[in-house]
């Protein structure tokens, strides 16, 4: 089996002494895309956010390549954090900027300093590399226009575009479709999976959908109250299962 590219181990996490995240264990692949399955409060943003260093766990570990984060310091940090890319449900992108412009900001750690405080200054080479990374996503015909005019599902492609130009190996996605109507939902999920399996990414998307993690994602993570619940190939997940794992939400609609 292929060695792991992300390893997290023991992940507990509190929020003013309650226990949100308690010994989360998993591996993430090239090549593969995961789903994260759950309740509300289940900790799966929770889970994201803190192997994306947002959040600070209480415990555990996270590995890249093998080599502990909690081990790097400075420069090394820095380089290892730089190959995990985060999309967010709330898209962090400037409205009134291009969607070019937008992608070029995830080349800014490549960029001096003195060319990276306004896109005019952006070099040829980032905005080309930007360019292609539209067209990656289906979007290189709508390079220049503003983002603030974009349906939702092309704007959450342009944040996918701005991971591709950021060159992640890693990308996790934190409810990237919960906002989409269903079939800009279907083609954002098709192009998670895609990344994963034609450019070799390890793709981790929280998903609130279990119907789109189980066509779309190669294995699903159920958290429950925290806790692992199951870590299976999404083929293999039963509806007892999906049951088990959303009866909180069921319980509070009641």
């Amino acid at each position: 089996m292929q060695t792991p590219l992300l390893s997290v181990t023991g992940l507990s996490k509190s929020f003013g002494g309650r226990p949100v995240l308690q010994g989360v264990d998993f591996d993430l692949r090239k090549g593969e895309l995961v789903a994260f399955l759950g309740a509300n409060g289940s900790g799966k943003s929770t889970t994201l956010r803190c192997v994306m260093g947002i959040s600070r766990p209480d415990a555990g570990s996270i590995s890249i390549d093998g080599v502990n984060l909690a081990d790097l310091q400075g420069r090394a940090l820095q380089q290892a954090t730089q190959r995990t890319a985060m999309i967010f449900q709330k898209i962090h992108l400037v409205p009134r900027r291009s969607a070019l412009d937008n992608v070029c900001a995830g080349a800014l750690a490549r960029i001096p300093t003195t060319r990276s405080l306004t896109p005019l200054f952006y070099p040829a080479a980032i905005r080309q590399e930007a360019l292609e990374c539209l067209d990656r996503v289906g979007l290189a015909d709508r390079a220049l226009d503003r983002v603030g005019r974009l349906s939702g599902g092309q704007q959450q492609r342009v944040a996918v575009a701005r991971a591709l130009c950021q060159r992640a190996d890693i990308v996790l996605a934190d409810e990237p479709v919960s906002a989409l109507d269903p079939h800009a939902a279907e083609q954002v999920m098709a192009l998670l999976r895609d990344l994963a399996h034609r450019e070799q990414m390890a793709v981790a998307a929280v998903l609130h959908q279990p119907d789109l993690a189980l066509r779309y994602a190669d294995r699903s993570i159920g958290l429950l109250n925290g806790t692992m619940a199951f870590d299976l190939s999404s083929g293999n997940v039963s509806s007892e299962q999906l049951d088990k794992l959303y009866a909180p939400d069921r319980r509070l609609a009641a």
